[in-house]
Formats: structure tokens, sequence, C-alpha cells
């Protein structure tokens, strides 16, 4: 109990730092966008999870976010695209917004719908969306009043905008844009103006990490073309090495483990680059390369000594490489769904498959050992779950469902 003022000032001090220093997931791939999450695992697996609430919210594969106790979802209804934020605790909507979004999918991609495709990111209070039509829209976090709002693009990628945006020193990224006519936009985060733009090619999939290489911070990201590194502070380009997969499907998100950037892509090998910077400028040299794995839309997560991706072979295959040497430790027979989202959650895999399961595993030395199959949804999962102390919130084709951990 606090008796004296100076201690009540250090008990609310310390009230305060807890607060803030609860779980969150405010972004594409968590808070460091590694696929790692601040889990608190329970003693044993329970046989199944405890579904808290769910809410109807409409189509989309953008994934849902968590932060200050609210999770934020950006879907499609109609015409319309519309984000909205819950209370995590009790499901109760706090606020929404909607606007138009006209959008034709391309008959390539009908599987996977005209909802928006691009994670929303949470900083500073803001929530900030990128639209499958190119809307990119700053909120305000508690209210839901829009901060300022680009127009849809003029250009779109072939299969609509799909890149999560990153947030970084009061700029927030996003690759706008489409097929040959991109713009890689860094907008000041308040008030939307524009502070640099890399025209270099047009936006791919992927989503861009933050990563200091060669004593520079810079953005890494697959574009349309290539895998590039671009300088966090004015946008230019500062190395580049080609990336083609068919139909121009470049939707892998680069990892960054010990100084090497990780990347791969459908029918393509798994690569790692030293990134360095000498008297002949920026190099990106190769360092390994494996043949046997390669990724379609699933991003990889480091977990122990392994790096745990989904080949898209054999339907769908978990392999795990040395990140070091890019030497295959163990992979699963297959089958595992067309897609898949990795988290690392302390010792445990959190695999959530586009087959509506989580499954909970651990990598072992020569193979995945996996310890419990959940069902976490009634149709498939495309959007990556976000992942905050015991919380996992799942969105299916058209519903966000809050499961809890017991035990």
């Amino acid at each position: 109990m606090c008796r004296a003022v100076t201690t009540t000032i250090l008990c609310v001090a310390l009230g305060v730092s807890v607060m803030a220093q609860a779980p969150s997931w405010p972004q594409w791939r968590g808070p460091a966008r590694d696929g790692a999450a601040a889990f608190d695992a329970p003693r044993a697996w329970p046989a199944s999870l405890t579904r808290a609430w769910e809410a109807q919210v409409g189509l989309g594969h953008s994934s849902p976010v968590i932060d200050s106790g609210k999770v934020v979802v950006h879907t499609r209804e109609g015409a319309r695209e519309v984000v909205r934020a819950f209370d995590l605790a009790t499901g109760k909507r706090l606020w929404q917004d909607a606007y138009d979004a006209p959008y034709q999918v391309n008959p390539a991609a009908q599987l996977h719908g005209p909802g928006p495709k691009s994670t929303p990111a949470i900083s500073g209070g803001r929530v900030f969306t990128l639209g499958i039509s190119g809307v990119l829209s700053a909120f305000d976090l508690g209210t839901g009043k829009v901060l300022w709002r680009t127009p849809a693009s003029r250009a779109l990628p072939l299969y609509g905008t799909a890149t999560s945006p990153i947030v970084d020193q009061g700029r927030v990224i996003a690759f706008v844009g489409g097929h040959d006519k991109g713009a890689f936009t860094a907008f000041d985060a308040a008030t939307g103006a524009v502070r640099w733009r890399w025209t270099g090619d047009g936006p791919g999939y992927a989503s861009p990490v933050v990563a200091e290489l060669g004593a520079v911070r810079q953005l890494v990201t697959q574009s349309q073309n290539r895998l590039v590194g671009i300088a966090a502070a004015d946008g230019a380009l500062l190395w580049q090495v080609p990336l083609r997969t068919h139909f121009d499907q470049n939707s892998v998100t680069p990892l960054v483990v010990n100084s090497l950037v990780i990347s791969s892509g459908l029918e393509t090998p798994t690569i790692a680059y030293r990134v360095t910077r000498g008297g002949a400028g920026w190099q990106a040299q190769e360092v390994w390369r494996n043949d046997q794995v390669s990724m379609y839309m699933s991003s990889p997560a480091v977990a122990g000594q392994a790096l745990i991706g989904l080949s898209h072979r054999n339907r769908g295959q978990f392999v795990a490489l040395d990140p070091a040497t890019g030497k295959m430790l163990w992979s699963t027979r297959g089958r595992e769904g067309d897609n898949a989202s990795i988290i690392r959650a302390g010792e445990w895999l959190l695999l959530s498959t586009t087959n509506s399961e989580l499954i909970v595993a651990r990598s072992l030395a020569t193979r995945l050992e996996e310890v419990k199959r959940y069902a976490v949804a009634d149709s498939p999962t495309w959007a990556h779950p976000a992942v905050a102390g015991r919380t996992i919130v799942v969105k299916d084709t058209e519903r966000i469902i809050v499961w809890k951990v017991e035990g």
C-alpha cells in the first residue's frame, strides 16, 4: 500500500509504466515486424482455447492489431472500407469509420476477394490504414477521428495494394502507386505531408522492415522487381538486387537476422545477403542460398537457432534452416495449407494456417514437435493473427474471434 505522498507518486508512476508495457501487437507481424510475440505461456496447454467474443466485421485479409487495450480491424463491406476499434476485454465497439473504396478484383485473384490486404499500424496514439485501392488514412486511436487521408491511387498493383505501412521516427511509410508506377513514400505522421519519395520501382506485396545496416538506418522491402534498401532519412536508394517471381508476386516480408537480410519468393531460392558500404559504395553480397526452399506469401521467423518458414512446395511444407548457413535442419511432410502465419511466442511456435487451425509446436534439432492443434475459425484464415499476453485475435473470412489461453 502507498502511504506517503512521494510513495503514492512512485506507485502512480509504476502503474503508468506497467500500462505502457502492456503486451501489444501494433503492426504487421508484431512489435518488431518479425513474428515475435510478448506471450504469457501456460504451464500446460489446455484441451481447447476459450472464446472470449467475436464480431462480424466484413471481408479482407488485413490483420487485426492490438494496442492500449483496443483491437483495430480494417475490412470491406460492399463498396466501402470500414475501420473499427473494439475494447479488447469486452468486445464493445468503440468507434467506426467508413469511406467509399470501389475496387474491381483481378480475375486471377478472385479467391482472395476485394477486401483490404494491408495491416494497420498503430503508433503515437494514431492508427494508419492502407486500403486495397491505395487510400491511406490516419485516425486518432482513442476517438476514431480522421486526422488526414490521401486519395486512391491512379495506378494499382495487379492484385491490389497489399504492402503494410510502417511508422518510423515520426514518418509513416507506405508503398503507394501501382504496377510499374510506384512511389515508396514517407508521410509526416501528424499531417500527412510528403517527406520523401522513391520512384524507382512499382510496389510488391511484401511489407517493409527497418534495419541498421552499414551503420545507416534503412527500410528493406521487396518491390515489384527487386529487393531494395532505402535510406530512412531521405528515401535515397542504397542498394538493390533483382527479384522476379512468377506472375509478379513478390510477397515475402524480408527478415534481418544477425545483420543478414533473408529473402525468398515464389519458385525462387531463399537467399541471405550481407549489406555493406565501402569504397565502391553499397553492396548486397550473397552469403548463402537454399534452392530447396521457396516461399510464396508466408514470411519466416526465427525460433532459437533456426529460421522457420513455410515452403510452398509439397502443398505447404514447414521448414527450418540454419540462418547462418542456409542448411536445411528439418522439414515436415507437407499439406499444411496454402499459407501460414509463423509466430515465435517464447519457447513456442504458433503456426496459423489457412485451414483455420492454430498449431502449437516446438522447433527441435531435427524435427517440428507438435503439441496442440486448435480449430480457431469456421472459414479460411489468411490474415495474420494478433497475439498479446494470453490473447489471440483471429480474422477469418468475415469475423474477428478473440481467444484466451487458460491454464
